[in-house]
């Protein structure tokens, strides 16, 4: 955790509302840190739908093995989280130490330890401690309270800056339903699934199998949009808790995610999880811009993914931003590179709205003066205008900076 916040940090913390059926603690557990909370306990209500979504690394932390084989279940009480130490390969170790926390956690809730829901973040190969949950555990399941988000956010951080969460509120049937969100992620960014960690609560009576659809599908134009640095990390887990509280004010039982009266409410949960994967990608370790990459015209919208995440994954592009260059030529060298349909001679490009390059040349009305003076603000958005079709995506990354070879040169130490 770092003590200066993002320049880029959102200026304002939304106000979040309670979800019946969902309590909250946190402690210090002193798994790597001092002097901070590093363990979070969320106890939910019997009947809570879960989903999840992980990552596709073939190297995962053990808690990912664990929620993967719990989920079938479709069953939740209590979710635990740990900063500090991923619990990644760590082999029989870290698998023993996920059992031996599940084990401590549904003791402590009252529950089957497959109710139990697993995360852990922080730096790989150290084998994780269990033991220090005994007792822990049991005091916050007793002092758990329906509320303190930010303190639950603040709790799984590494190298963050500041806490990231995000709420909404919509109508389901004639009941008021919430969605609330918590994410943490700043560096080993490039989700292949859903993000570093995320764990998204509503009241909405939801069945797990229609929660997984809506959650499989969120992702994708959400935190499988999002880079900072193009790795993958072994422990991306994005949990999603329905209580069904709100069934007790008219709220409908939802079986089927194609249930049309899920529209508004679809709407909202991709917000939750749109506004956190933008918070990860504003608090890139050392990012001291946001760049928001859109390409257009392509032949498909996969095919301008790829082209985009080239664009955005490039250390190249990344330094440029950082340098407050436009340097359009690295953005054409990463088009060129992602294997997919471009054509040089039809290639557009712009910086903050400003056209650097036309038809596979630079642009007869560039200014140097006037790009240069627009690539000093804190947000830049490359366009790429392809011309080949009607796909189109857009994603987000950070610049690239000295403070990010920094951190992550010290990181261990």
């Amino acid at each position: 955790m770092s003590s200066s916040v993002s320049p880029l940090a959102p200026k304002d913390v939304p106000d979040m509302p309670v979800i019946a059926g969902v309590r909250l603690a946190t402690a210090e557990a002193g798994i790597r840190y001092k002097n901070r909370t590093d363990v979070l306990l969320a106890v939910m209500d019997k009947g809570t739908a879960v989903a999840g979504v992980f990552t596709k690394s073939k190297c995962p932390s053990a808690p990912v093995e664990w929620c993967r084989a719990k989920l079938k279940g479709g069953k939740a009480r209590a979710l635990v989280v740990n900063s500090g130490n991923a619990n990644a390969f760590t082999g029989k170790t870290g698998r023993s130490s996920t059992a031996l926390t599940a084990r401590i956690a549904a003791k402590a809730v009252g529950c089957t330890e497959g109710e139990i829901f697993l995360a852990s973040t922080g730096v790989i190969g150290e084998p994780l401690d269990a033991t220090k949950f005994d007792g822990v555990l049991g005091r916050l399941a007793e002092t758990a309270e329906a509320g303190d988000y930010l303190a639950a956010a603040k709790a799984i951080m590494t190298t963050d800056t500041f806490p990231k969460v995000a709420t909404a509120t919509v109508k389901l049937g004639k009941a008021k339903v919430t969605i609330n969100g918590m994410a943490k992620g700043a560096g080993m960014i490039a989700p292949d699934m859903a993000t570093m960690l995320s764990f998204i609560f509503t009241d909405a009576p939801i069945a797990p199998a229609a929660l997984q659809a809506l959650l499989k599908s969120g992702v994708e134009d959400t935190f499988n949009a999002v880079t900072i640095d193009g790795d993958t990390s072994t422990s991306d887990t994005l949990l999603a808790f329905a209580t069904g509280a709100a069934a007790e004010h008219g709220a409908p039982k939802i079986s089927r995610a194609s249930d049309p009266r899920l529209k508004a409410f679809v709407k909202a949960f991709n917000l939750v999880l749109a506004n956190l994967s933008e918070q990860v990608a504003r608090d890139g370790e050392g990012a001291r811009k946001l760049v928001e990459i859109t390409v257009e015209g392509a032949k498909t919208k996969a095919s301008a993914r790829k082209i985009a995440m080239s664009i955005a994954n490039s250390p190249l592009v990344k330094t440029a931003i950082a340098g407050e260059d436009a340097n359009w030529g690295r953005v054409v060298m990463a088009v060129g590179k992602a294997g997919e349909p471009a054509d040089r001679d039809k290639l557009s490009i712009s910086f903050n709205g400003i056209r650097v390059a036309r038809s596979g040349a630079r642009d007869p009305d560039y200014d140097e003066a006037q790009v240069s003076e627009a690539m000093k603000a804190p947000e830049i958005a490359i366009k790429v205008s392809l011309g080949l079709g009607k796909g189109r995506d857009r994603v987000l990354t950070c610049d690239l900076t000295k403070e990010y070879v920094a951190i992550n040169g010290d990181y261990r130490s």
